[in-house]
């Protein structure tokens, strides 16, 4: 067994994002174990633009709530600080504000009186597009030009914030920092940099243990402790049943990252070309040769807004003559239904877009069956009508509503019946969400475009 490494920085990630699940029982291990912050993430885009353009988050304010209690009660017992990054899904102001106000609700109710900071990170679309106009702004791929035209569009613009700013809320007194979008290694980083750990194992042990549990044998047994030190990182599961291998934790190197090798953060790159994974025993795993190269500062800046309305129908089929013949029928089924619609709707229907995705057949991956594929057995034929209202999307909808529902493969066939779930059929979605931006943000100070906000334990006492 190699021997443990001594003098680290040790950073308890008790779960990927905040409302997924934490276990109190992971929490008081990585406490005895000698935790020195408590750190997670609590936002994404994984789940699309929708949480952005709205403000509302994505996990229910019970879920949220439960975890996070479990985190204020453990900070408040070991004295050590709580971040969290990307609050409220997005880390818009709204986002950041709906968390604030949980915490406080938990506070007030385990009376407990932490001196909590928020950081806010979203931005005035006239502030960014004078900064885009001043040539400040610069695209990502495969973005051209500089959004200045963009970003009033946008209902909410977030700048993700580095690590910086949650260092500067704890050397200010905070003992709960709630940050709105946040790289999601930022805030593990954060006290390890602070502390004096080596910065290529800072980034790299935040990259490894952004989502908990991920880098061990069984992701959904709690989560990870990381401890860091000059030279080298440690990483091991909570729970004493779970396990990491060097396998496991290389391999999160690639969990949303398109180079396996590189990681571009606010201040810099994260570069693992020369990292070494080793079994420390058989649950803990050891990295060494991580390396942070400086850059100039940037912030990675998402935007998002709202768009045209969707409607919705689903109708189950099990006719083997279509089944064997999938493609043809939902091509011809989409010309027939984009046809009734400009034939009875006409101009009315305005710019509308029919979409029918076959799930059991080809609906995730939307790339044609290999021919001679072997049909399933049904298939969920998803009917989607975009338009610019809601009234319209729906009108549409029920427009196709019989050939959706009755059309055979060969036009000289009786009309079948297929089986639909839901009365009524249309199904209104509301509105549809897009990101507006893949741009970053060149700024002079990491803390530039972040507002700093500290609530007291006088304030958190009588919230």
């Amino acid at each position: 067994m190699t021997a443990r490494l001594q003098g680290t920085v040790n950073v308890l990630v008790p779960t990927g994002a905040l409302g997924a699940g934490v276990r109190e029982v992971d929490v008081a291990a990585g406490l005895a174990a000698g935790a020195h912050v408590i750190a997670c993430d609590a936002g994404s885009t994984d789940s699309g633009p929708a949480y952005l353009a709205t403000g509302k988050p994505k996990y229910s304010r019970d879920a949220v709530k439960a975890d996070l209690a479990i985190l204020m009660r453990a900070q408040a017992q070991a004295g050590i600080p709580l971040l969290i990054g990307s609050c409220g899904t997005s880390g818009c102001d709204l986002a950041l504000d709906w968390t604030r106000d949980i915490a406080l609700e938990i506070a007030q109710e385990h009376g407990l009186q932490p001196r909590i900071a928020l950081l806010y990170s979203e931005q005035q679309p006239d502030v960014m597009k004078a900064k885009a106009l001043a040539g400040h702004v610069t695209p990502l791929a495969p973005m051209v030009g500089n959004a200045a035209e963009v970003f009033g569009q946008c209902d909410h613009i977030v700048a993700l914030m580095g690590p910086e700013p949650y260092v500067a809320a704890l050397e200010a007194g905070a003992d709960i920092v709630l940050g709105g979008r946040t790289t999601d290694t930022a805030v593990l980083a954060a006290v390890p940099l602070m502390r004096g750990a080596g910065a290529g194992q800072s980034w790299h042990a935040g990259k490894i243990a952004e989502c908990g549990g991920l880098c061990s044998l069984n992701p959904r047994d709690g989560g990870v402790m990381v401890r860091i030190g000059k030279d080298a990182f440690e990483v091991e599961p909570l729970s004493a049943d779970n396990r990491c291998t060097p396998r496991t934790v290389a391999a999160h190197m690639l969990y949303e990252n398109s180079d396996p090798f590189e990681l571009t953060e606010p201040g810099g790159v994260l570069d693992v070309t020369q990292a070494r994974y080793e079994a420390v025993d058989g649950r803990v795993v050891r990295v060494t040769g991580s390396v942070f190269a400086p850059r100039p500062y940037t912030m990675k800046l998402e935007g998002a807004c709202s768009g045209a309305f969707q409607t919705i129908m689903l109708v189950g089929i099990e006719d083997r003559a279509v089944l064997a013949e999938m493609d043809r029928f939902t091509r011809q089924m989409h010309h027939h239904l984009v046809k009734r619609v400009h034939d009875t709707m006409g101009a009315r229907a305005g710019t509308f877009d029919i979409s029918l995705r076959p799930y059991g057949w080809n609906a995730v991956s939307g790339l044609p069956r290999e021919a001679g594929a072997t049909a399933p057995a049904e298939v969920g034929l998803l009917f989607v009508a975009t338009a610019a209202s809601q009234e319209l999307a729906t009108q549409i909808a029920k427009t196709c509503n019989p050939m959706f529902f009755h059309m055979p493969l060969e036009r000289d066939q009786p009309l079948p019946s297929y089986a639909f779930p839901f009365s009524p059929a249309e199904i209104e979605r509301g509105a549809v969400y897009e990101f507006m931006l893949n741009h970053v943000v060149h700024v002079d100070r990491p803390d530039e475009l972040v507002r700093t906000v500290f609530l007291d334990a006088k304030e958190v006492q009588h919230a």
